[in-house]
Order: C-alpha cells, then sequence, then structure tokens
C-alpha cells in the first residue's frame, strides 16, 4: 500500500543545496526506483524554475506516457481485484458458517490477505491498492499527481472486476442477501410498520470512517520511511499493517454492534467496486466512505508536516 522508497544522504544533493540549507545534511525521502542521476537533475530544474517547476514535477504529466507507470498500474488494479473478490468471500463465509465470532474470523484473515498482498505487489507498484494510500503518497510528495490518478482508476476497475468475479460464483441469493460484501452504513429492512432503516447515522458512520483511516495511515507511514522499513525488513511491516487492518475491522464491527453496519471501508475503490455491481443500498451513504479516507489522508499529511524530519534523541547532560 505504501510506496517503497529510499532515503539517501548524498554528498553531491548536499552540496547543490547547501546554498539554501547552510551546508548542513540533507535528508531527502525518494521513490525507491528513482535514480540518483534522474533526481540530481531534477533539483537542477527545480533550482532554475523555482516553485513553478516544483510543482511541474508533483504534477508529473510525463508519467502519463511512462510503459513503467502502466505496467505498475496492472499490479494495482489485478491486487485490488484480489483484495475485494477475497474480503468480500471472507465476510461471506464468515456469515454464513455457524460461527458465535463471525467477526473474529473475518479481522483474522483480512488481516493475513492484507500483508500477502503488500508483499506481492509492493516491488512492482508499491503495494497501495488503496486510494487513500494513493493520495497520501500524493500529498507526501512521494508519486506524482498523475501517477496518482491512473493508479486510483486501476483500483477502482479492479475493484469491479473482483465484485464481478464474486458475482459469477456465489448464487443469486447469496449476493442479494450480503450485498456481495459491499460496504454500507444502513439497510432497509421491513418492520411492523413497514420498511425501517437500520444501521449507522452518516455522522457517526463518517467519524469512524475518518478516525480509522487516520489510524490505518500510521503503520502505512513505517513503509514511507525508509530507516524504519530497512530496519523491520518488509515481511515485518507488511504484517503490521495486515494487523493494524484486522484491527480495525474487529473494532469497527464490534464496538457499534449495529445490524446493517457492514463495518469501515478504509478503502474507497472496495467500497465502490460491489456498489456498482450490485447497486441499490450500496449507494446509500456511499460518499461517506471516499469523503473518510480523503479527509484523514489530508489531515495525516499535516501530520507529517508538523513532526521532525529525524526521530528524537534525548540530550546527554554531561557532569
Amino acid at each position: 500500500m505504501a510506496e517503497s522508497i529510499v532515503l539517501m544522504k548524498d554528498n553531491k544533493i548536499n552540496e547543490d543545496q547547501s546554498g539554501l540549507e547552510g551546508g548542513a545534511t540533507i535528508h531527502k525521502i525518494l521513490p525507491f526506483f528513482t535514480p540518483l542521476q534522474k533526481h540530481n537533475q531534477g533539483l537542477s530544474e527545480q533550482r532554475q524554475g523555482g516553485m513553478s517547476s516544483k510543482f511541474h514535477h508533483w504534477l508529473g504529466f510525463e508519467e502519463l506516457f511512462s510503459p513503467e507507470v502502466w505496467r505498475a498500474s496492472l499490479a494495482e488494479l489485478f491486487g485490488t481485484g484480489l483484495l475485494v473478490f477475497m474480503i468480500d468471500t471472507i465476510v461471506i463465509s464468515s456469515l454464513e458458517t455457524d460461527t458465535k465470532t463471525p467477526n473474529i474470523v473475518i479481522s483474522c484473515f483480512v488481516a493475513l490477505l492484507i500483508a500477502i498482498l503488500l508483499l506481492a505487489t509492493g516491488p512492482v507498484s508499491g503495494g497501495h491498492i488503496n486510494p487513500a494510500i494513493t493520495l497520501s503518497a500524493t500529498l507526501v510528495g512521494l508519486i506524482s499527481v498523475s501517477r496518482a490518478i491512473v493508479y486510483i482508476i486501476a483500483q477502482c476497475i479492479g475493484a469491479v472486476v473482483g465484485a464481478l468475479a464474486l458475482k459469477a460464483i456465489v448464487s443469486s441469493s447469496i449476493a442479494n442477501t450480503f450485498s456481495l460484501g459491499g460496504c454500507t452504513p444502513t439497510v432497509v429492512t421491513p418492520g411492523p410498520d413497514g420498511p425501517m432503516t437500520v444501521g449507522l447515522g452518516m455522522g457517526q458512520a463518517l467519524w469512524l470512517e475518518i478516525l480509522c483511516s487516520f489510524f490505518f495511515l500510521f503503520p502505512v507511514w513505517m513503509a514511507f520511511d525508509h530507516r524504519q522499513l530497512k530496519a523491520l525488513g518488509p515481511v515485518v511491516v507488511c504484517s503490521i499493517i495486515g494487523i493494524v487492518v484486522g484491527l480495525i475491522v474487529f473494532i469497527s464491527t464490534t464496538v457499534t454492534s449495529k445490524k446493517g453496519y457492514a463495518g469501515v471501508g478504509i478503502n474507497p475503490a472496495r467500497c465502490i467496486g460491489p456498489a456498482i455491481v450490485r447497486g441499490g443500498h450500496l449507494w446509500t451513504g456511499h460518499w461517506v466512505f471516499w469523503v473518510g479516507p480523503i479527509i484523514a489522508s489530508v489531515v495525516f499529511y499535516l501530520y507529517t508536516v508538523i513532526i521532525p524530519s529525524e526521530h528524537f534523541k534525548p540530550r546527554v547532560i554531561k557532569e
């Protein structure tokens, strides 16, 4: 989910930027596959062009014509498709089985699934498979706006493909009963006095989406930060992200205990796939599953701007 990055401490970069930074050591976070020569060229162009050049590099229009970006987007498409298919299958299977705690079963399997998909797609595309992660990576400057647009489109298409694959293998009664495992804050059920809406209010659902998405982005930052990624290793980092997602699923489905609420989405693409394929009440309150993660991504970006770039080092008092 997070773009693999590398922390570079290069003498040439330090020398080139010494005029701006007073000769201090510069720690630059770069996308993992960005060649040093290309980055140095970018620094030179940015010095010559100023803010307009930086903005141009952030937009990255040239990446719209890059075969590498489109090949990487295929990993996002297939990864998100598998994510939707497997998660929705896990949800339906867990609720269909005669278990007393389906939310625990769902949480454990989701954690394992997320870790596997991240390890599989990470070396190819950075392993986003989530528009919220792509937006966060764009805001912090790890990927360009153009690459982000390509990724998000691929993720949404993959989610639709995954939902179509699920619809093709389950019966129509199961598809209707479980709404293809889609995201919904409320459902309409028969009541003593006619149809009634059950679930969470839109305000509650939005707050849950914002808070859980913000919490989800913290372990993702471990993958953004090369220091932590190198110290822990990709397997550990991906496993931590998977465990956090599983924990969020468990909390959102347990604390609320509301019939009709399917739990937080924290992934707009996962929610839009079943909504397009199944339709109906899945569109009711669908905006919550987009607005919540977007707000969380912006707030998390502001958090990364405020925090120091270096780890805290306690002062040593010499006697």
